[in-house]
């Protein structure tokens, strides 16, 4: 697939769709963003990058960045992670307080804002005060050390977080908060106002579709944390939207509450979007949305079909393998057994009082 003359045409065709939507209006500097910018990038595994549109400028990652830290916490903590978080799809909004705590404190999932920050308070609690693990994991990923926080949009939204610190401290009620609320919340909001553009935010998600490894060699995550990370993001990326996307996109995805959308093909690509006007809510009569989230990712994950190399699929149960004895097991299916039982059956017509294998003996004469 020549994505070179592909990214182009969707585009094209997404194009009516730009401008539509509503910015974040309750974060000042989200509600400046001009609303009809737009932009595309894919990274494939081979490193090929293709961009078109706004792809290269730099906006607020937002909630992409709750992977990113995910990824840190899961390498510090390992799974005892999962004592104080879940894995389950909330089917809620993702500030939800009355879900939270009818949960009895335990977030449902690591990517609505309870569950961020129980990850953000893990990876505090495994960092030296003043280290910062996620950025530093950032850098390294996309070999770039110019890649910041946008202190504008970080101190706008500690200002306003006020639902993010009542979650903090509904959290810290629980018990399941360990660190400073404050702390906490003051640490998420700098790591939402992480600044980015698509092709760098393509770069930087590269180890997800590489079995844990970044552009530049180094391991991030291990194949087992990568393969799951993965599977958090189908399910719970894009919030109580997750189920229609995976049916419409059918990829590994996170989106921001600015409009970026970051999408994984395990094994392919890493795809990324920037755009200010966030999806409208589908109306009650099933109409589409004013604003496709879904359009361009959808058209890239149909036309891009994943490799089968050769040697990639395993061989049938009891096939022989060069150099190995073949297969000898009397299990139905097993092409090296029902040839064995074919052979024996032979041996037992030519000679009916002999023994011929496995199974009852012949009759005595």
């Amino acid at each position: 697939m020549d994505l070179s003359s592909l990214l182009p045409a969707i585009a094209a065709e997404v194009q009516p769709l730009v401008g539509q939507g509503a910015v974040a209006s309750y974060i000042p500097p989200l509600a400046a963003i001009d609303p009809a910018r737009f932009g595309l990038a894919v990274r494939a595994t081979d490193g090929a990058e293709h961009a078109v549109g706004d792809a290269t400028e730099r906006f607020s990652i937002q909630s992409i960045a709750k992977v990113l830290s995910l990824a840190v916490a899961m390498d510090l903590e390992g799974d005892a992670l999962w004592k104080r978080v879940g894995r389950e799809p909330s089917g809620t909004a993702f500030n939800s307080l009355v879900q939270l705590e009818a949960d009895g404190g335990v977030p449902r999932n690591p990517m609505i804002n309870a569950g961020a920050l129980v990850v953000m308070d893990a990876v505090l609690l495994h960092s030296a005060p003043g280290a910062t693990p996620v950025l530093d994991l950032v850098r390294a990923a996309t070999d770039d050390v110019t890649l910041t926080v946008d202190d504008a949009v970080a101190e706008a939204e500690i200002a306003t977080a006020h639902r993010t610190r009542a979650l903090a401290h509904f959290l810290k009620a629980f018990g399941t908060l360990r660190g400073d609320p404050d702390m906490v919340v003051e640490a998420y909001c700098r790591l939402c106002a992480l600044s980015m553009s698509c092709v760098e935010l393509c770069r930087a998600f590269t180890f997800l579709a590489t079995s844990g490894h970044a552009p530049s060699g180094q391991r991030v995550l291990s194949t087992r944390q990568a393969k799951r990370l993965n599977a958090i993001m189908l399910t719970c990326g894009v919030y109580d939207e997750a189920g229609d996307f995976a049916y419409r996109v059918g990829l590994p995805a996170k989106s921001g509450v600015g409009g970026g959308v970051v999408a994984v093909m395990p094994g392919e690509f890493v795809a990324a979007r920037p755009r200010a006007a966030r999806q409208l809510r589908r109306g009650h009569d099933g109409a589409g949305t004013a604003d496709d989230l879904h359009r361009p990712l959808h058209l890239l994950s149909a036309a891009v079909r994943p490799r089968r190399t050769r040697g990639s699929s395993p061989p049938p149960v009891g096939t022989a393998r060069r150099g190995r004895r073949r297969c000898r097991c009397r299990r139905s299916g097993c092409p090296s057994g029902r040839a064995g039982r074919r052979r024996r059956a032979r041996r037992a017509r030519s000679s009916p009082g002999r023994r011929t294998g496995p199974g009852p003996s012949a009759t005595r004469q």
